[in-house]
C-alpha cells in the first residue's frame, strides 16, 4: 500500500490525521439543564396567542356573536389538559390504564346516548349554556406574562447548569459562576422517563448521575431531548481511551 502511494507521488494519510477527523466529529461538550415544570405549559401559551390574534382580527364583537364563547372554551380545555399533565405523573403503565379507562367510558357513554337519544341533546344544551368569554387583551396579557416567565427561567438557567466534557463533569452555579468538578471517566448515568406526556411535549426525562466523588446521586429533572443527550454522553464517555499513534511504522 505504501509503495502505491509512493509511486503516485502522494503521501498516505496518517493514523493521526484519521483519528483527528474522528475526534472532531465527536461532541466535545454537552450541556445539561434542569427546567421547571412551567415549561410544559407552552401549548396553553400558544393557544392564548392564537385566541388573542383571532379576537383582534375579528375587531369589535357584535352583541349576538357566539364565537367569543367558543374561543374561551377552547382556551379553558387546553389549559385544563395542560394542568393535568403538570399535576400528575403518567408512567407507561398508568397511561395504559388511563387509556383503557377512557376507552371504556367512551364506549359506555356512546351506548347510553344510543339507547337514549334524548339524553345527548340535553347534555349538549347544558354544556353550551355555560358561556365563558374574554377579549383579546386578556389572552395577550396572559401570553406576555407567560413569555416573561419563560425569559426569567432561561436567564436563571444560565446560572445553574451542568457540562459534560471528555474527562470531567462540571457544575456551573451561582451569579459569579462557581464551578465544581467531577471525574468523567468514572461517571454512571441512568435515564428515567416517568411521564409519557412530558416526554411527548419536550422529549423530557430525568437523568441520574453517579459520581465517585459525590456520595449522593445528582438528579436532574426535566432534561429536554433526553434521549439525544444520553446518546451523546454515551458516545463521548465511550470514546475515552489511550491511543498511541505513529505516522510511519
Amino acid at each position: 500500500m505504501s509503495e502505491q502511494y509512493a509511486s503516485n507521488g502522494n503521501t498516505p494519510p496518517s493514523v493521526t490525521t484519521l483519528d483527528a477527523r474522528k475526534d472532531q466529529e465527536e461532541p466535545n461538550q454537552i450541556f445539561l439543564v434542569s427546567y421547571p415544570k412551567i415549561m410544559f405549559l407552552y401549548p396553553t401559551v400558544l393557544t392564548a396567542m392564537f385566541c388573542a390574534i383571532y379576537m383582534w382580527a375579528k375587531g369589535e364583537v357584535p352583541p349576538d356573536a357566539t364565537y367569543p364563547f367558543t374561543i374561551a372554551r377552547i382556551f379553558l380545555v387546553v389549559l385544563t389538559l395542560n394542568l393535568v399533565v403538570l399535576a400528575f405523573d403518567f408512567p407507561r403503565t398508568t397511561s395504559l390504564t388511563w387509556f383503557f379507562a377512557i376507552t371504556a367510558l367512551t364506549i359506555g357513554l356512546w351506548t347510553l346516548f344510543h339507547l337514549n337519544p334524548g339524553v345527548l341533546p340535553k347534555v349538549l344544551d347544558g354544556i353550551l349554556s355555560i358561556q365563558p368569554s374574554a377579549n383579546g387583551s386578556f389572552y395577550m396579557i396572559f401570553t406576555m406574562a407567560m413569555l416573561l416567565l419563560y425569559l426569567a427561567v432561561f436567564v436563571s438557567r444560565r446560572f445553574d447548569y451542568w457540562e459534560v466534557r471528555g474527562n470531567e463533569l462540571l457544575h456551573h452555579h451561582g451569579v459569579l459562576s462557581d464551578l465544581k468538578r467531577f471525574s468523567a471517566p468514572n461517571l454512571r448515568i441512568d435515564k428515567e422517563i416517568n411521564d409519557v406526556f412530558e416526554y411527548l411535549l419536550l422529549r423530557s426525562g430525568r437523568l441520574i448521575i453517579h459520581a465517585n466523588e459525590e456520595r449522593r446521586a445528582i438528579v436532574l429533572e426535566n432534561v429536554f431531548f433526553i434521549n439525544e443527550k444520553e446518546d451523546r454522553i454515551t458516545k463521548m464517555l465511550g470514546a475515552l481511551q489511550v491511543r498511541v499513534r505513529t505516522d510511519a511504522e
